[in-house]
């Protein structure tokens, strides 16, 4: 693990955007190459971390070309097979230099502009070895909270740790996070974690929310 007294900042940490799915309810096509409101989805996505981080990085298994007309790098899985998002940050940490990563979907253009900020301050303040984003939801009198886990912030060094979790046939993010020391960053904001799934939600969308 990093020394304790290396907190991550906007220039030690690498935003990496996962966009390694196969799309299977948006029809198999991309969802962050759809266009979107005179951009595409993942440039949204893109404009939001530009402003929080100094690198970028893509996690794509198709269409490497087009996710590359960005001038950023762009890695596919190391592992075959399409084993869901706990591979792309696999790939990711394994060409990280910096101590820290943060990670984000390629399909949710309203992502937090404190994103980074917010997650940085709870691994200070908790001392964590990766920080999961999670959205309180008010149910009656009671707060609950929905977990975003591919909204979080990681150290680099876990990388072994994630390798051995993966060849042991494990593919659940939530089940890798627990067992590491980790703590999540509540936000009230759900509407800047929803993410487009089918040409319906991206068409309802067009008008409606805040986006780049």
């Amino acid at each position: 693990m990093q020394e304790k007294n290396i907190f991550p900042n906007r220039s030690n940490t690498t935003a990496l955007i996962l966009a390694g799915g196969r799309a299977m309810r948006m029809g198999l096509v991309d969802k962050g190459l759809q266009p979107f409101r005179g951009l595409t989805i993942v440039e949204h996505v893109i404009n939001r971390l530009k402003s929080q981080v100094d690198t970028i990085m893509i996690n794509a298994n198709n269409n490497q070309k087009q996710y590359a007309q960005w001038k950023i790098p762009v890695y596919p899985d190391t592992r075959t097979g399409y084993t869901g998002p706990l591979a792309g940050m696999e790939t990711g940490l394994s060409h990280c230099k910096t101590p820290y990563m943060v990670t984000v979907p390629c399909d949710t253009p309203f992502l937090p502009t404190d994103l980074v900020l917010r997650l940085s301050e709870t691994i200070r303040e908790k001392n964590a070895d990766i920080v999961v984003a999670a959205t309180i939801t008010t149910t009656g009198m009671d707060d609950s909270y929905q977990p975003q886990p591919v909204f979080c912030l990681m150290k680099t060094a876990l990388l072994p740790n994630l390798k051995s979790f993966l060849d042991s046939g494990q593919r659940k993010i939530d089940s890798w996070y627990k067992t590491l020391p980790f703590a999540y960053t509540f936000f009230s904001d759900k509407d800047a974690f929803r993410n487009i799934n089918t040409h319906e939600e991206l068409q309802s969308l067009e008008s409606i929310g805040n986006a780049t």
